[in-house]
């Protein structure tokens, strides 16, 4: 029972899936953003309402890139492609819409920063979105089925680079 409950242990901690990993965070992260860019879409003319005036330009023009962002970053990032390029606009908008979140609550109701109202959603997904931009889009990807066209087979430094990510 114990060599069996230590051949468990050191299997699990021996073998990861992290291409596998990545792919599905990949996957996850980028469809639920994808959401919140759909939804915005749906009802554009009740989200124009209230939609702050960002970095000085007029609500829509805010709405409409907050919706390509989402849109076009979250295809993107599913697919694997330009990944590390394509997460630099979802977290920078995040980042605002934290910022304005935060602005406002404290702002219209400081305890309001002690409930459980969904408002640290952008904090997770600028979370989800470094570690992607850190880790890579891993071999499940097409960054990395591109990268292989790049390889010269006679270079060996990019070839171990490749395997090693």
């Amino acid at each position: 029972m114990v060599a069996g409950i230590k051949k468990l242990f050191i299997y699990s901690v021996g073998h990861t899936y992290s291409n596998l990993s990545r792919l599905f965070l990949r996957l996850f992260a980028g469809i639920m953003f994808m959401q919140f860019g759909i939804r915005q879409w749906m009802y554009f003319d009740c989200m124009v309402s209230r939609m702050p005036a960002i970095l000085g330009m007029t609500p829509e023009v805010s709405l409409i890139i907050l919706i390509v962002v989402e849109m076009l970053c979250s295809i993107l990032i599913i697919l694997g492609l330009f990944s590390r390029v394509a997460l630099i606009p979802p977290i920078l908008s995040m980042a605002l819409v934290e910022w304005h979140l935060f602005n406002t609550m404290v702002s219209v109701a400081p305890e309001a920063l002690y409930s459980t109202q969904p408002v640290y959603i952008p904090m997770l997904f600028i979370g989800i979105f470094v570690y992607m931009f850190l880790a890579g889009p891993g071999k499940i990807s097409l960054d990395y089925l591109i990268s292989l066209k790049f390889v010269d087979s006679n270079d060996r430094q990019i070839e171990e680079t490749l395997k090693d990510a």
